[in-house]
């Protein structure tokens, strides 16, 4: 487990003995879950600061339209958790549950606590802090401030340019892409027509390809 730790960044520094004190203390401990799996349901109560060491998962927020809006992914080495942990409020403001197999390291409180003694650790902490806060402050703004057709165009420019292509496949569904937005599906295909009568977009299953992108909006 050690071995496994130590690989992560944000550990990499701090002193084998800390670590090997706070795992024999169960401060520190990994936890398998399947696909499927809900890791935190929307209001339930933070614990502890997660990295996850495998797979995926996923955040889901419920709107009051009905619709559950998917709020970011999380993937390797990334962390949830730790904007909860020492805050006001300590309950998950969304569902988290896993996309794939998945095994995360648990880091309680008092853990955290002792190694934010360390500066190179509490750089790494507040960097990715400061990561999830922008990736949050980005949904808010889909959320709030664009219309559909808006949020729509700027995620096929977002695949178009790690594509590196005009005809881009969706890595996600029509249904995932509708909770993205967090939309309802017919509105979500009732908008991929509207762009495709226009000349704006071609659509073929998950297959788009896109013209004339900048006079669109």
């Amino acid at each position: 487990m050690v071995e496994i730790i130590r690989r992560i960044p944000l550990f990499e520094q701090l002193p084998l003995d800390q670590l090997e004190s706070l795992i024999s203390d169960n401060q520190l401990y990994l936890k398998n879950y399947s696909k499927g799996t809900t890791v935190y349901n929307q209001k339930e109560h933070c614990n502890t600061f997660d990295i996850v060491i495998l797979g995926g998962l996923v955040v889901y927020s419920l709107l009051e339209n009905g619709s559950a809006m998917m709020m970011f992914e999380f993937a390797q080495g990334h962390m949830l958790g730790a904007n909860l942990l020492f805050g006001d409020t300590h309950t998950y403001p969304f569902t988290i549950y896993c996309l794939s197999d998945a095994q995360l390291l648990h880091i309680t409180k008092k853990a955290v606590s002792h190694f934010l003694h360390d500066y190179h650790f509490t750089m790494q902490f507040i960097g990715m802090l400061s990561l999830n806060s922008q990736k949050l402050n980005q949904k808010i703004t889909m959320a709030t401030q664009k219309t559909l057709r808006e949020n729509l165009l700027e995620y096929f420019r977002q695949q178009s340019r790690l594509q590196h292509s005009n005809s881009i496949i969706l890595p996600i569904s029509k249904k995932q892409l509708a909770d993205y937005l967090g939309v309802q599906r017919p509105s979500l295909f009732r908008e991929l027509k509207n762009l495709k009568d226009e000349g704006i977009i071609d659509v073929s299953n998950r297959m788009i390809r896109l013209h004339h992108m900048h006079n669109s909006v």
